[in-house]
């Protein structure tokens, strides 16, 4: 496809977006890219660039030379981090990126294939809505989303769109986890009928403080977007985000996506759980110690319409491992014949009353069908190459974990802090994403948004 037929395209596309992204700016016949073919050069942004951001651009600079991949625009709402993010990427890929603090301007910029979002929780779901509707692919960090509606509304915009949307729950491309799964697919342990999540992470109370005046180069109003206003306090902003309602999702939303999402792969569910219930607290620390709202301490319990159970477990405190492994981060899986742990890309069954060694990471033959499709995620180096290779290939089925799969995902713990804020047990009816006949629990699957950062119903 020549130049020209490619920005025909792509001016259409946007042309039908709805989306005001402000002034537009010029556009060249070279920008544009409809189709990207294997020796196309992707031209990346990274949104939210202080900590999983930070890794983000170093993964992405680094496939400058394999992977034909470049960041060319670094942006964060905080302008004190770019010149160290500038240097860094600078000195990896050998070009200087540029820097932005609106996200809303790199969506305008058509030089820009794609972009990375690894921002706070909430914003993960408007910042890859409006992408898409701008005409660019998506890699958006776990959760995909702060609460289920607009989880659902993150599919929507990329199906109508036609958009490659990867969700960041990088354990779906590790060989070694996908061999896992496939033994427990086949019957390894025989008829799974329980899968365990695990985030034993110990964690000291981070403080109070007052509120303040933004410190000068925060473009402050821009990192709540979404989010209700409140005034600035150095305590609920950058890390802490991830311990208040308003913005994070607790430990149980922060870590613990990634072992829901895996338990809910090794249980071989696609559809929603039928029933939640959450309890827990935080404990230790009062509110005079620390203004975290989340729980340090929370257990979840979900059913499905089987019956079949996925247990979640946060300790925040001080805790032993589980198993021989001693896995604090990770899964455990219950069969009919045996069980299983995993802990990273290590793992280990064990099968019978005596619990008799079985197949592991470590045995060459595991008794797994060495199918090189399922093992190997599509692009190879892991989750990034695998997203980039869905975007030249422009077949979103070539992706470990598109945006479907991990909405499911996600709204595992965000129903589970529902349920938690409650204090009690929860029917979930999965075909409309919403409580049976709960008002109380269905305000909780969505949020008043903050004009203009809204999430709108029609995508």
């Amino acid at each position: 496809m020549n130049n020209n037929r490619r920005s025909f395209i792509k001016k259409a596309a946007l042309g039908t977006t709805g989306i005001t992204l402000g002034a537009t700016s010029a556009f060249s016949a070279q920008s544009y890219r409809n189709i990207i073919g294997a020796n196309d050069r992707i031209h990346m942004s990274v949104i939210g660039c202080r900590g999983q951001g930070f890794g983000h651009l170093r993964r992405w600079a680094g496939m400058a030379k394999e992977k034909n991949v470049v960041v060319q625009t670094i942006c964060d709402v905080d302008e004190n981090l770019w010149a160290e993010r500038v240097k860094v990427v600078e000195e990896i890929q050998g070009t200087k990126p540029s820097t932005q603090f609106d996200m809303r301007r790199v969506f305008e910029d058509q030089d820009i294939d794609a972009v990375s979002i690894a921002a706070p929780n909430h914003w993960h779901a408007l910042a890859t809505i409006w992408a898409v509707q701008a005409g660019k692919d998506v890699y958006v960090e776990k959760p995909s989303s702060h609460n289920v509606y607009e989880g659902r509304k993150m599919v929507e915009s990329a199906r109508k769109y036609d958009k490659i949307v990867q969700v960041g729950f990088q354990n779906r491309s590790i060989q070694n986890v996908r061999k896992a799964m496939q033994f427990l697919h086949n019957g390894g342990i025989g008829d799974i009928y329980m899968a365990k999540g695990l985030c034993y992470k110990p964690r000291k109370s981070f403080g109070i403080a007052p509120d303040t005046d933004p410190p000068q180069g925060l473009h402050y109003d821009l990192w709540l977007g979404p989010a209700g206003w409140r005034p600035y306090n150095e305590k609920k902003g950058h890390y802490e985000w991830h311990w208040h309602w308003a913005t994070g999702n607790g430990d149980i939303g922060n870590q613990g996506p990634h072992q829901f999402d895996i338990a809910r792969w090794g249980l071989n569910k696609d559809e929603h759980p039928v029933k939640v219930g959450s309890t827990g607290g935080y404990f230790k620390y009062s509110s005079e110690e620390c203004s975290q709202e989340t729980a340090n301490t929370q257990t979840a319990q979900l059913e499905y319409a089987d019956g079949k159970i996925l247990q979640f477990e946060v300790r925040g405190l001080y805790t032993a491992g589980e198993g021989p492994l001693d896995v604090k981060i990770g899964n455990l899986f219950y069969g009919t014949e045996g069980w299983l742990e995993l802990k990273g890309s290590t793992w280990k069954s064990y099968l019978g009353p005596d619990n008799e060694p079985g197949p592991s990471s470590e045995d060459d033959d595991t008794g797994v069908d060495q199918v090189v499709g399922y093992l190997a995620a599509p692009g190879g180096g892991g989750h990034y190459a695998n997203f980039i290779s869905a975007i030249r290939s422009g077949d979103r089925k070539d992706l470990t974990c598109d945006i479907e799969e991990g909405h499911k995902s996600s709204v595992l713990p965000i129903i589970s802090n529902i349920s938690y804020r409650l204090g009690r047990n929860l029917t979930f009816d999965g075909a409309s994403e919403k409580f049976v006949n709960d008002a109380e629990a269905d305000k909780m699957l969505t949020r008043e948004y903050r004009d203009p950062y809204v999430v709108k119903d029609k995508v």
